[in-house]
């Protein structure tokens, strides 16, 4: 999303409620009028993973799936301005729909893997995990340093550029490299 480069990536996180899989529902919240989509690879963590070193890290990826992070921007505008967390604008009931998980092999290029995401058929974003700011492992690398990954853990791994408002009655598919992963969700109010 032409994001400014840190040093350190950008962390927050969702409640378990947060997470619906494939054919589920995005309940849009009555306190936002501003529900958008981001599309991003999603890595499942298969081992207890803490401290770990890069090369660790990426061994502690088990699967991987295609997900949203829907957000509520005009929540997280008004928390950015205030400096506060961003919590409420992405932790909502129903903000974190996930497709199926692929386990990983061999062959599997974590940087090199497709993702798009469609909304009523229009294509609204479609970006490569190539453009990531930081790789996979080393996202878990840095995670692990500051907190305990438990196998079954999800991590969302950032967005392309595109993010775009979704509303009651849209249907939003997703989908990750060539039929690894995808995912078909309804938009309701």
């Amino acid at each position: 999303m032409k994001s400014e480069i840190l040093d350190d990536p950008v962390v927050f996180l969702k409640p378990r409620s947060s997470v619906i899989f494939n054919g589920g529902r995005v309940i849009l919240p009555e306190s936002s009028n501003n529900i958008h989509h981001e599309v991003e690879l999603v890595l499942m963590i298969g081992e207890l993973t803490h401290k770990a070193t890069v090369a660790e890290a990426q061994k502690s990826i088990k699967a991987v799936a295609v997900g949203l992070d829907i957000t509520a921007r005009d929540l997280q505008a008004n928390a950015k301005q205030k400096g506060l967390p961003w919590a409420l604008s992405k932790g909502f009931h129903t903000f974190a729909p996930v497709g199926n998980f692929a386990e990983l092999n061999e062959e599997t290029d974590l940087q090199n893997l497709d993702l798009w995401v469609n909304v009523n058929g229009e294509t609204r974003q479609h970006g490569n995990t190539e453009m990531m700011l930081f790789s996979s492992a080393d996202i878990v690398s840095y995670l692990s340093r500051h907190f305990i990954l438990n196998p079954g853990d999800l991590i969302f791994t950032g967005t392309p550029e595109g993010v775009s408002q979704i509303t009651d009655g849209d249907t939003v598919e997703a989908g990750l490299g060539d039929h690894i992963s995808s995912l078909k969700v309804y938009v309701q109010a």
